[in-house]
């Protein structure tokens, strides 16, 4: 699919709306049509059922995506993407060490600073996608799956 960052957020969006029912809290009842059948407000709730209510449709798309998606394991991904570069062993007089372990044993503050340098690039380029100012990332193939 290859959907730009706007467009899975438009599409989240949408399947927020999809998975909740409009909800008059001072009724406490639904309002399917978009206006409160006992006092006619419009001013409405989102409730996901068997979840809660509330404005909004953030917290339905926080939920969706932590039921339904497992979030990037950042460290493993960097590793696996350093291991694709480098040999996986590295010789040092008469031993053999695993070169991932090494790097970052060796020089753990050039390891952290080539992983956020990573991370950033990644996310430049839509392959892992944050919602929440890069606490968690999600892979783009995974959302768009789920879309």
């Amino acid at each position: 699919m290859n959907l730009t960052k706007t467009e899975i957020e438009q599409k989240l969006e949408q399947l927020a709306f999809d998975r909740t029912t409009p909800f008059c809290y001072s009724c406490y009842k639904d309002a399917p049509t978009g206006t409160c059948k006992a006092c006619m407000s419009d001013d409405l709730m989102r409730c996901l059922p068997v979840v809660g209510v509330e404005y909004g449709t953030n917290w339905v798309i926080k939920h969706i995506l932590q039921e339904e998606l497992t979030p990037v394991n950042l460290d493993e991904a960097f590793e696996e993407s350093v291991r694709g570069c480098y040999e996986e062993q590295t010789t040092a007089g008469w031993m053999t060490l695993d070169t991932v372990s090494i790097m970052k044993e060796m020089d753990s503050v050039s390891w952290g600073c080539a992983q956020s340098e990573w991370e950033s690039q990644e996310a430049e380029e839509g392959t892992i996608i944050s919602f929440d100012a890069g606490a968690t990332y999600y892979y783009a193939s995974d959302i768009e799956t789920l879309l």
